[in-house]
């Protein structure tokens, strides 16, 4: 909700693609930056006493900007400005709440877990997205922010809650020793390396279309806040399924996902960015959704399973960085690029590069 009323509220305030890719950059920029040293400190720290600080933060920014939302004192400097700060908190919070999981479920169960966690959050992303469209056009997008600021307190209390097994205590090192000893492991590891670079390439070239979406909202098909509303929860419906797909797929198999989900998600891009029906449109995000969604709980599931237990906070800020770190760059990059060519275009080509990237991390992974 949260993400869908900051986008329209830029877009309305500003009519201007470039500064919702701005946006979009403020807020996903720290994870590509920072990442690296959030996995370290995820294998240093306890995991939860860092996701009580990250979510406190996310908490008042989120409040904060609800405040002056509702005020009616709100500028796009205050909107850029909290977007940096949340993203910053994320930086830190993501890598450890992936590596947390296995805290919480065990070795054992690890696969599901990841596999029930995706469907939660995109069961969220499928109800977030449609509400937060018809509250924007009946109250405004501040109450959508505050809902948000309120919804952290269930996080800390769920996080307060857990009784968990103590976890053993790493010898002391040098933080640089520790950020090149991660970035060695994943460098030397053929099968991570291949399905990271995939996963930055589809999130590099494929997720634009978020950024654009008030665009092709408003401009290409003339809807309004609850149309952009029910194509972001299109995205969310073929993620749910994407994520409940990846849980059935026999594990000898379930290397290959990534590959072929990327290709389902960069030729659902390319047929979404000709569409002018909007009826089309949402068919089309359906599978954009879910070959997006599957390729990064297969790739998650898949790295988590193979990686050493003291690396597991630093490989996953590399996952992190590769799913969500490229997004800021794919942002800006589609804020400029449809205002030179226009948003369709800009997607036409995206979804083009991701089919591209998944062909040749294929042939890359079968040598």
């Amino acid at each position: 909700m949260q993400a869908i009323a900051q986008s329209w509220l830029v877009y309305r305030l500003t009519d201007s693609p470039l500064l919702l890719g701005v946006v979009g950059f403020a807020g996903q920029v720290p994870i590509l930056l920072i990442s690296p040293f959030a996995g370290v400190v995820a294998d240093r720290l306890e995991r939860r006493r860092i996701l009580t600080i990250t979510q406190s933060i996310m908490m008042a920014s989120a409040c904060a900007l609800a405040a002056l939302t509702l005020t009616g004192v709100v500028h796009v400097w205050h909107i850029i400005m909290f977007a940096a700060i949340s993203g910053l908190a994320n930086a830190f919070d993501v890598p450890a709440r992936q590596s947390f999981t296995i805290e919480m479920v065990g070795r054992e169960d690890l696969p599901r877990a990841i596999a029930l966690n995706s469907i939660m959050f995109n069961s969220a992303r499928l109800v977030g997205p449609a509400l937060a469209g018809l509250l924007v056009a009946a109250v405004g997008e501040g109450w959508c922010m505050a809902l948000n600021g309120a919804s952290y307190w269930a996080v800390l209390a769920g996080l307060f809650m857990m009784r968990l097994d103590p976890q053993p205590v790493r010898p002391p090192s040098h933080p640089l020793h520790d950020l090149r000893e991660g970035f060695i492991y994943v460098v030397t590891h053929a099968q991570t390396r291949t399905l990271l670079g995939l996963l930055a390439g589809s999130s590099l070239f494929g997720t634009s279309y978020i950024t654009l979406m008030p665009v092709f909202a408003r401009d290409v098909l003339h809807g309004g806040s609850e149309s952009m509303g029910l194509l972001m929860a299109s995205i969310g419906a073929g993620a749910v399924l994407g994520a409940v797909g990846v849980s059935r797929i026999p594990s000898d198999f379930l290397p290959k996902m990534p590959f072929i989900s990327a290709a389902c998600f960069g030729l659902a891009l390319i047929a979404f960015s000709q569409s002018t029906s909007f009826a089309l449109s949402m068919v089309l995000l359906v599978p954009a959704g879910l070959g997006m969604m599957s390729q990064g709980v297969s790739t998650n599931t898949t790295i988590q399973s193979t990686i050493d237990d003291a690396m597991r906070g630093r490989v996953m800020a590399y996952y992190v960085m590769s799913f969500i770190g490229m997004i800021p760059i794919s942002a800006l990059i589609a804020g400029w690029a449809s205002h030179l060519i226009g948003a369709p275009t800009t997607l036409a080509i995206g979804g083009t590069c991701v089919v591209i990237a998944a062909g040749t991390a294929y042939m890359l992974q079968r040598k």
